[in-house]
């Protein structure tokens, strides 16, 4: 196909509208080039959507105004520790230097109004209070303020768009690529340089089986658009791929609400409950990770176990507030009651709270290794919630660079292609331990701006000028 049979053809082409894309067509802009945004979907909303809309990022202005002592070399140490050394430190490197800088030009200059959130206690690897997000707002909030912020920039997103196929030259450069529109006709659209921040693979069966087996019997409560097109495109134009076995589990999606009950509820002090009352996890040590406890209990579901003052110190998050309303919460005035309530044995159930209690107490860690320096445990009125295990987002994808660049297995990148969020391999390790609560929309947003500025600057280079729509 020659450029003359494009439809048009622009210098920066970006697939996917969620947080990855959106942030890297404002990057991409900011640097002087026109941008074309191409999402699946009538409303952009993918992943980031499913959200909590939560950021982590170190030595940001939001932390020096609150006192916090953070830095990029301390954020790359805790993404070394909490993945065993074992994901790729070039990319740990990029997320830990760029994450605060990104963070910061999204508040300053683009208005998004994120502040640290002090109560997002640090846990599940984060030695640092970092986690940064926009309170009473969740993931659909910042995937719409990011498309506000497009708009008024005047970047095009063409919607109702899925990336079929891309069109290579001989270098293997992307010169275009193929979508199909509801109707089944499709469009070809030419590109200077090509930027891929479509989803993962947790909605493709196919694939969660091929590469993360262990998690085919989670259920999947990612976007359904998460099929791996940006993945197989890049492959098909020669890309490698990393840590294809890497995933956001997670065990407590509130049953049958299918709302994820907020981790605070057991960085508070909550516990997880299996159906004969007792314990079977240490509830506090991998927020991904406890979706293989959880499924492997009888009839793959647990209850977590809170009180009244844990729901009140967390009703400040959206999700408390809507298992609330929608009456997910069991409760009881002492443990009898609730152990009638959620039908499990009362005497193992209080062993187990009286057995917390007294670690708690003694300031030593208990029988699964929880040290409880958080929240005492859960004391009268409880509450109690039903809970399974399920398949959030994967965090393999297309192998970048520290720029963004998708690069060949050999370790040469692409001509012009970049790409981050989904797409991409992240920094969570080759499973499901190593992943960091906020680390998706982190990386999504940090790969998204390089790999705008990067696409930007090298569609300048080639002297390309802003085609006419």
């Amino acid at each position: 196909m020659s450029p003359m049979d494009f439809e048009f053809t622009v210098p920066v082409l970006v697939i996917g509208g969620g947080a990855c894309g959106a942030t890297a067509a404002l990057a991409a802009q900011d640097a002087g080039a026109s941008v074309l945004v191409v999402e699946r979907d009538a409303e952009p909303l993918g992943t980031t959507g499913m959200s909590q809309g939560l950021v982590c990022a170190a030595g940001t202005a939001a932390q020096r105004r609150h006192g916090i002592d953070d830095s990029p070399d301390q954020l790359y140490e805790d993404i070394l520790t909490k993945t065993r050394g074992l994901t790729d430190p070039v990319l740990a490197r990029a997320i830990a230097d760029h994450a605060g800088p990104t963070m910061d030009w999204l508040i300053q200059q683009h208005d998004l109004p994120w502040d640290l959130d002090l109560r997002f206690k640090p846990s599940y690897g984060h030695s640092r209070a970092r986690v940064h997000g926009w309170l009473d707002h969740t993931g659909i909030d910042m995937v719409q303020l990011l498309h506000a912020r497009l708009a008024a920039a005047n970047v095009d997103v063409l919607t109702e768009a899925k990336l079929v196929d891309v069109v290579t030259d001989a270098s293997g450069a992307a010169r275009g690529v193929w979508v199909e529109r509801p109707d089944g006709s499709r469009e070809a659209i030419g590109c200077d340089t090509l930027v891929m921040a479509a989803g993962g693979f947790a909605a493709s069966p196919a694939m969660v089986r091929q590469y993360i087996p262990d998690a085919s019997l989670a259920r999947c409560n990612g976007h359904e658009g998460n099929c791996g097109d940006g993945i197989r495109v890049g492959q098909s134009m020669g890309a490698a791929v990393g840590d294809m076995g890497s995933y956001q589990g997670y065990g407590m999606l509130a049953d049958p609400q299918t709302i994820p009950v907020p981790p605070g509820f057991l960085v508070e002090g909550g516990l997880l409950i299996n159906k004969a009352g007792r314990r079977f996890v240490h509830e506090t040590e991998d927020i991904s990770g406890m979706v293989h406890p959880v499924l492997a209990q009888p009839d793959s579901m647990a209850w977590v176990v809170i009180d009244e003052a844990i729901e009140t110190r967390c009703t400040y998050v959206l999700e408390t507030r809507q298992l609330r309303g929608l009456g997910a919460m069991r409760e009881a005035p002492d443990l009898t009651t609730l152990a009638q309530a959620i039908g499990v044995d009362a005497a193992s159930l209080a062993d187990e709270l009286a057995s917390s209690w007294a670690a708690w107490r003694a300031g030593t860690a208990d029988r699964l290794g929880r040290c409880w320096l958080d929240g005492p445990p859960p004391a009268a009125p409880y509450r109690a919630l039903k809970v399974g295990g399920a398949l959030f987002h994967t965090q393999g994808g297309l192998q970048i660079n520290g720029s963004a660049r998708v690069l060949r297995p050999d370790g040469q990148p692409l001509p012009n292609l970049f790409a981050g969020g989904g797409s991409a391999r992240g920094v969570s390790g080759p499973s499901f331990w190593g992943y960091l609560p906020a680390m998706g929309l982190c990386a999504a947003v940090t790969f998204g701006r390089l790999a705008g500025q990067q696409a930007a600057a090298q569609a300048a280079r080639q002297g390309v000028v802003p085609a006419d729509r």
